[in-house]
């Protein structure tokens, strides 16, 4: 238990933007609850939000945008806004975080943007919110596309903010 604790906060605080080393790929498996469903209100953003899903498991890859080679950040979240939702993004944070309309924390909605400063800089990392207080996010070089909870600590005291899109 202490290894899969310390791999994942390594694999956090490395960052989005790390070059890669290697690639690995055992699929974990990705336990949602019912209650995240239940908050996806429209069509568009439960067929975003199961898209999402579907790359649990995809090794990241620096400058990655595709579940062949891997993702990083911004290539999962543009990959997954092109083929489930129709919609063309930006391929890095920065750009990111100008589309769409700023969300409070209260008012989050499956398929909304999260960012965070994981490389002491604001907007460095992003993911998408699926509900109940989670997001997918690819992590950083050794890691997964993954599912986590915005309610750590870690995640908390990064946290920059979020945008939505009309979807």
């Amino acid at each position: 238990m202490k290894l899969i604790v310390l791999t994942a906060l390594i694999s956090v605080i490395a960052g989005c933007a790390t070059p890669p080393n290697r690639m690995v790929a055992p699929r974990p498996k990705v336990v949602l609850t019912e209650r995240a469903f239940d908050e996806i209100s429209t069509a568009r953003s439960r067929e975003l939000a199961f898209h999402a899903l579907t790359h649990i498991g995809v090794p990241y890859r620096y400058g990655g945008t595709s579940p062949e080679i891997g993702f990083d950040c911004s290539g999962l979240v543009q990959y997954v806004y092109s083929r489930g939702a129709g919609v063309a993004l930006p391929r890095d944070t920065q750009a990111l975080s100008a589309v769409g309309a700023p969300v409070p924390t209260e008012a989050l909605e499956p398929g909304d943007l999260v960012f965070f400063d994981t490389m002491r800089r604001p907007y460095s990392h992003v993911g998408i919110y699926l509900g109940d207080q989670r997001f997918i996010h690819a992590p950083t070089t050794g890691g997964y596309v993954e599912l986590v909870d915005m309610r750590t600590r870690y995640w908390q005291t990064r946290y920059n903010g979020a945008r939505r899109l009309d979807l």
